[in-house]
């Protein structure tokens, strides 16, 4: 853990010492800013029927320095992060290593490395209102990718992205995304799909989020992972006041994918979520969902619909198949799509996957408690196709439930607790991966900003 301790110093000195350039680099400095960010996680996980009992406690630290601009028509800035993990107990037994639930990268035997850390970092440029970021800490949130961040470090990604609100109320975002880092390892890796074994290096996208008026919001996007498949996303967000304290909010999306370049041959597989492929291998998928959510005071009520198209899954960067040139796992697995039912155990995004969900949650501020907040959830699927082909259908649930606190004052303000639990049942076969699963997650997260 020492070198790793090293890094974090060593970047934040740097950032730190900054702070005694000339005036030249005014903007720069005043609108700096540096965090310390600490998650401690209990990570268990009960894969029934592969006896793949996992309890796992690690702790991390985040470093955070995000600089403001230099003067001058074309500003300039820089972003830097360290991030070190430390196992402090547990993990996956020897005899159960082919459980996916990587906390920490694993070594050949299935058990957890000590510790493992990584330092990134991307200069920026601004002119106007149009901001450009180049390196290797990128961490997008669209619909097109959304970062993964549910373990215990966040995943980064190298390439540039650009993003520009110089037209009133619209929000455009470009990039290319070469290389990631997942949320459980200190490798690079090229970019993949699930059943992926050779990575790409050319993740392109563009779109754009309009807020055509105060209360509804349009998206379009378009990308391309090169060789995997190409994605188009529509999507929908209107939020309806009734009165105060009360609203109805209408949430749309569609997605349409299909295959590119070499997705089908060997190495550019697309395992479909393990399900059903009308041709096996390829990216060919049609999803949509629909989710309304009503709220009064403290009380938030949400149900949805979703369908996932009968020719093969849903698909979504997921860098786990991935291989090194000694053919071993890169510990890149983890992925996050940008729907409700990608929830804590299950994804529910197999071909033909027909989901009905629903969600109750309520803030204690309500009641005088602000920072405590709960929420149960439930997902219900059928019409899951054999991937066989033989015309069979799976059905299969999940219910979460969810408490949150955060401090909000005293020496301790900011500090948070996150206690979630999952249990999931499915009818897939195991032959198609389909394992009942039980879960729990414990969060301790605390942040210290000295700038």
């Amino acid at each position: 853990m020492t070198n790793s301790l090293t890094k974090l110093a060593s970047l934040a000195g740097l950032a730190l010492g900054i702070t005694s350039v000339p005036t030249a680099y005014a903007d720069f400095l005043k609108d700096s800013k540096a965090s310390v960010s600490s998650r401690t996680l209990y990570f268990e996980s009960d894969v029934r029927p592969l006896d793949a009992d996992q309890r796992q406690t690690v702790t991390g630290l985040k470093f955070d320095f995000l600089s403001g601009y230099t003067e001058g028509v074309v500003g300039l800035g820089l972003d830097a992060q360290a991030v070190v993990g430390v196992n402090l107990g547990g993990g996956i037994d020897n005899h159960s290593n082919t459980t996916t639930n990587t906390v920490s990268p694993v070594k050949s035997d299935g058990t957890p490395v000590d510790e493992w850390s990584s330092v990134r970092g991307a200069a920026k440029f601004k002119y106007s209102k149009t901001e450009a970021k180049i390196g290797n800490s990128l961490a997008p949130a669209l619909p097109i990718l959304v970062s993964n961040d549910g373990r215990l470090l966040p995943a980064a990604y190298s390439g540039a992205i650009l993003t520009s609100t110089d037209l009133n109320n619209v929000t455009f975002n470009f990039g290319r995304l070469t290389r990631e880092i997942g949320r459980a390892s200190s490798n690079w890796a090229g970019l993949g799909v699930a059943g992926g074994t050779r990575g790409s290096n050319a993740f392109w996208f563009g779109g754009a989020d309009w807020k055509a008026t105060d209360a509804l919001t349009l998206q379009y996007y378009h990308a391309t992972l090169e060789d995997y498949y190409k994605q188009d996303f529509l999507g929908l967000t209107h939020v309806y006041p009734i009165a105060v304290g009360q609203s109805f909010k209408t949430d749309l999306r569609y997605f349409n994918s299909r295959s590119d370049g070499r997705n089908g041959e060997a190495g550019y597989i697309f395992n479909n979520n393990g399900g059903y492929a009308k041709n096996v291998g390829e990216v060919d998928n049609n999803t949509w969902s629909a989710m309304f959510t009503y709220t009064l005071g403290g009380h938030s009520f949400l149900l949805g619909h979703q369908q996932v198209s009968d020719d093969g899954g849903m698909v979504a960067i997921n860098n786990g198949s991935i291989r090194d040139g000694r053919g071993q796992p890169e510990g890149e697995g983890g992925a996050s799509y940008y729907l409700f039912t990608d929830s804590m155990i299950n994804s529910f995004t197999r071909a033909g996957e027909n989901s009905t969900f629903g969600q109750y949650a309520y803030d204690f501020a309500a009641l005088g408690v602000p920072g405590l907040k709960a929420s149960v959830s439930y997902i219900h699927a059928n019409s899951i196709k054999d991937a066989t082909g033989n015309g069979s259908t799976f059905s299969e649930w999940e219910r979460d439930y969810r408490i949150d606190y955060a401090v909000q004052s005293g020496a301790a303000k900011g500090l948070g607790f996150s206690l979630r639990r999952a249990n999931y049942r499915t009818g897939v076969p195991e032959s198609q991966g389909g394992y009942d699963a039980d879960q729990t997650r414990f969060y301790i997260n605390y942040t210290y900003t000295f700038l």
